[in-house]
C-alpha cells in the first residue's frame, strides 16, 4: 500500500508524513531526501557535468534504513542523513532533480522500496508520475510567506546561518523550477485531495488527513 503527500517545498509535507506515518503504523518514505543524497553525490564528485554524472549513477549504492520508524539515508553504507540538509545541497538539488536520469533512478529505486513494504511518501511527483495508482493522494499547499517561515525556523534549529529573505527567495526559485522542469513537472494529480495549511497548527493538519485516511482506506 502506498500513500502519497505532493506539494511545493516548504508545504509541511515531509512533518506531516513523517507523524502520520507514526499515527498510522506505516513505514515513511522521503524521496526528497533520495534526490537530496543524489545531490549530495553529484557535488561529492566535484559537480561533473550531467552527462558524465548519470553515466556514475549504475555506480551508486544507495540504500535506506527503516528501522524505529525512521528514514535513514545511506550512500555506500554510510548515514549522510545530516548532511543532505545542508544550504548547499538545498541550493542544487532541484537543478539535479530535474535531470530526467536522476528522475529515472530515484522513481526505479522508490517503486522497489514500495514491493517489500507499506508507506506514506511525500515529494512532488509521487501521484502524478512515480505512483499513479497510490491507494490515496493529498496535494499540500500553503502560502509562500508561512512556508518560509517554517523552513527558516527548521534550518535555524539545526545550526544554519541563514535568513528568512533567503530562505523564501530560495522556495520562490525552487518553485519556478519545479513547476517549469521538463520530466515530471511539479503539479496536482486530478485525483489528490487538496490540504491547505496556511494558518493551520501541525496537530490541526495531520488530525485532518488522518481522519481522511482511515475513513477512504478503512485503517
Amino acid at each position: 500500500m502506498i500513500i502519497v503527500i505532493d506539494g511545493p517545498a516548504g508545504s509541511g509535507k515531509s512533518s506531516t508524513a513523517k507523524a502520520l506515518s507514526e499515527k498510522l503504523d506505516l513505514n515513511f518514505l522521503d524521496s526528497g531526501a533520495l534526490y537530496r543524497a543524489v545531490t549530495f553525490y553529484w557535488l561529492q564528485q566535484g559537480q561533473p557535468s550531467f552527462d558524465q554524472f548519470f553515466q556514475m549513477l549504475p555506480d551508486v549504492n544507495l540504500d535506506v534504513d527503516l528501522s524505529e520508524n525512521r528514514f535513514i539515508v545511506l550512500l555506500n553504507s554510510a548515514d549522510i542523513s545530516e548532511e543532505i540538509r545542508s544550504s548547499v545541497v538545498s541550493e542544487n538539488v532541484s537543478d539535479v532533480a530535474s535531470q530526467p536520469e536522476v528522475r529515472k533512478y530515484v522513481n526505479r529505486f522508490m517503486r522497489n522500496l514500495v514491493k517489500r513494504y507499506r508507506f506514506i511518501a511525500d515529494g512532488r511527483d509521487l501521484g502524478t508520475a512515480v505512483f499513479p495508482d497510490a491507494d490515496l493522494k493529498f496535494f499540500m499547499i500553503a502560502s509562500i510567506e508561512e512556508r518560509a517561515k517554517r523552513r527558516y525556523t527548521e534550518l535555524k534549529n539545526s545550526g544554519q546561518e541563514v535568513t528568512l529573505a533567503g530562505v523564501e527567495k530560495n522556495l520562490r526559485e525552487r518553485d519556478r523550477k519545479d513547476q517549469n522542469r521538463r520530466a515530471d513537472p511539479l503539479k496536482k494529480a486530478d485525483d489528490a485531495i487538496e490540504i491547505d495549511t496556511t494558518g493551520k497548527t501541525f496537530k490541526e493538519q495531520v488530525d485532518e488527513m488522518s481522519a481522511i485516511i482511515i475513513d477512504k482506506l478503512k485503517l
